[in-house]
Parts: C-alpha cells; structure tokens; sequence
C-alpha cells in the first residue's frame, strides 16, 4: 500500500498544481478589480503637452460632467487600436474624453495627435509616470470613468473594444450623467 501511494502522491500533487496553473491561464486580466473604484481620483497637475496651454488637473475631472481618462502614448501600438474609437465617441457620441500622456515626450505625443487625430478635451503630459502610479496603472492604454465629483467608477485595462463600450463604459457614463 505504501508503495502504491509513493507512485501515485506525485502524479497527484503535479494534477494539482497543474490545474491551478491552468485556471489562471484562463482568466482575464482586464477582470482585476481595482482598488481605486468608487474612490476620488489620486491628487495630481500636469503641464500641458507641446503645442497646447493646458494641461490637466484633478479638480479638471471634478467639474460636475462625467469623463473618460484615458492612458496613452506616442509609442503605445495598442493605443493607435483604439484611437479611432475614441475618435468616434468624442465627434459623434459627445463624450468628454482628456488624455494623460504616459512616459512620452510631450513634442511626440503632439506629432502623433496632429497625425491621428485629438479626441481629448484637455491632455496632461505624465512624463516621469508618477500619476499613471497614482492611479495603479499597469500599462497603456488604460481608461477609467469618472463621474462629475471626481470618483472612479471604472477601470478598463487594454484597448477599448466597441463590446467594453456597450456592456460596460457607456451604460455607466449615462448612468454618472444623470
């Protein structure tokens, strides 16, 4: 019998764990939820990226409408996805969107708006990433919904997909405006 289970403890014990690795496997990384939902965003001011006055504020998204904030940069391929989206909720949907420029050169980030286009509002240039911190980002582009007081409703990881806007982002900016 001892013999038996010195054969058999390892193959379960490898089943196992290779159970729960592959369960993690499965899961999605947008689906982490964030500490900061439900929480005014993080204090911050940045200076205006090249070519524009202003630059972006926290008491910017406190102003009584809701907003997108999205994460992008000049050198982010997964942003230039999403832009066109962007693009599109903002001339034809009307949705304040303002960008934070994440570890960019602000004259890059101007190039690349100038080229694709400027869906934002108002953008801030997070040069050396500390807001991006702040608000416990772990790459680009990321976008959060914030309601007229300044609060975190939402955190979106990735690329927005027309699917993330309909379940998700659009239902809760309508929600925040009324």
């Amino acid at each position: 019998m001892l013999k038996r289970l010195i054969y058999v403890l390892p193959v379960l014990v490898f089943l196992a764990l290779a159970g729960v690795f592959l369960t993690g496997l499965d899961l999605d990384p947008r689906a982490v939820p964030s500490g900061r939902i439900d929480k005014p965003v993080p204090a911050f001011a940045l200076g205006p990226i090249e070519g524009r006055e202003q630059g972006l504020a926290a008491a910017d998204l406190a102003d009584g409408r809701p907003v997108l904030v999205n994460f992008f940069a000049s050198w982010c391929v997964p942003c230039l996805a999403e832009h066109p989206l962007l693009m599109k909720m903002a001339r034809e949907e009307g949705v304040r969107i303002v960008g934070i420029n994440y570890k960019d050169r602000p004259e890059d980030a101007r190039r690349w708006l100038d080229r694709h286009g400027d869906p934002y509002t108002r953008i801030g240039a997070d040069i050396d990433g500390r807001t991006g911190i702040e608000f416990g980002i772990s790459g680009v582009p990321e976008t959060f919904v914030v309601d007229g007081r300044g609060r975190i409703l939402a955190q979106h990881i990735g690329v927005l997909t027309e699917e993330a806007l309909e379940d998700r982002i659009r239902p809760l900016l309508k929600e925040a405006a009324e």
